[in-house]
């Protein structure tokens, strides 16, 4: 029967997954500044929607953070957490692109680029730091899962970015803001559903 008082000791492969988490956290928290901030002065939907992402993913970094050590329930507990956090983010970047369609702003293609450029860069490292940690367990799997949606975001949003620059229609940066947001939820979902399964095999009878 497992215990749910989180005092298990500190496992030694918990030094490994909080040195990463340390960097993921502060890495994501300093993009999410950087792209809302260009998102906002770029008039870019695809650049919010990628910021919000990365305050989102700083989240679930210092969750895991708070996980690690802990029961298995606490660390099913905390991804279901990050996976509703991820939930309402992606439905909200998706109604900012609705009133953006509505606006008529159009963005500046080359800051997407340029942005978009950086936060790949920042992601794809972090992905390669959670690659060794993933197989661990839900909270750690919970990290990897935000980490590679924001890789294919990343990549997206440079796409939309050169479509702005050449054709100066504003619509694929919706479009992207908008597939960003979609990816997110589905994302979310899979976060809750790992949750789910994690807590299914840590009742008493599981």
């Amino acid at each position: 029967m497992s215990s749910d008082c989180g005092c298990t000791p500190v496992a030694p492969d918990t030094k490994s997954q909080r040195r990463v988490l340390h960097i993921a956290l502060g890495l994501n928290a300093m993009m999410f500044v950087v792209e809302v901030t260009a998102g906002l002065l770029a008039n870019s939907t695809g650049l919010l929607a990628d910021g919000l992402d990365m305050l989102a993913d700083a989240s679930a970094y210092a969750i895991a953070l708070t996980a690690i050590g802990r029961s298995g329930r606490f660390k099913a507990n905390a991804a279901t957490l990050s996976g509703v956090l991820l939930l309402i983010l992606g439905l909200g970047v998706i109604i900012d692109a609705v009133r953006r369609i509505i606006s008529g702003e159009l963005p500046e293609g080359l800051w997407m680029i340029g942005i978009a450029a950086a936060a790949l860069a920042v992601n794809a490292t972090v992905l390669r730091l959670l690659s060794k940690e993933r197989n661990q367990e839900v909270h750690m799997r919970t990290t990897w899962i935000f980490t590679r949606a924001d890789v294919v975001a990343n990549t997206a949003l440079i796409l939309a970015g050169i479509a702005v620059v050449l054709t100066g229609i504003r619509y694929f940066d919706l479009i992207v803001g908008i597939g960003i947001g979609l990816y997110v939820v589905k994302e979310a979902i899979e976060i809750l559903s790992e949750a789910r399964e994690a807590k299914r095999a840590e009742a008493p009878n599981g």
